[in-house]
């Protein structure tokens, strides 16, 4: 039978964030086209294919920001630079998001 106890509680609060927390904002500031917000801002998840670089590629306890490098500084800076755009603030937003929850995530590893 499964042990349901055995489940640690902060990968699955992780992920359900990078899902609710865009699909939040997408609602509030785009309501007009939230569904078309959302789901570009939900493309931010395309950065953590940098985790396929990284050995073992997961690893429950590792921090992604600044060890992978689509999570480091000069990344997130780019990621700045995209939300500043029109044309491409909405994959900025959602890479910023992306980025402040994994940067959360660390936080609750400590």
């Amino acid at each position: 039978m499964f042990d349901f106890a055995s489940i640690e509680l902060r990968p699955l609060l992780h992920l359900l964030l990078h899902v609710l927390v865009p699909g939040a904002f997408a609602g509030i500031w785009f309501r007009a086209q939230w569904r078309r917000a959302w789901l570009w801002m939900l493309a931010g998840w395309i950065i953590d294919l940098d985790h396929l670089l990284a050995d073992p590629i997961y690893a429950p306890g590792r921090c992604s920001i600044g060890f992978h490098p689509l999570h480091t500084a000069p990344a997130v800076l780019g990621y700045g630079v995209l939300a500043a755009w029109a044309r491409t603030r909405l994959l900025g937003l959602g890479l910023l998001i992306h980025i402040a929850l994994d940067a959360l995530d660390c936080v609750l590893m400590m």
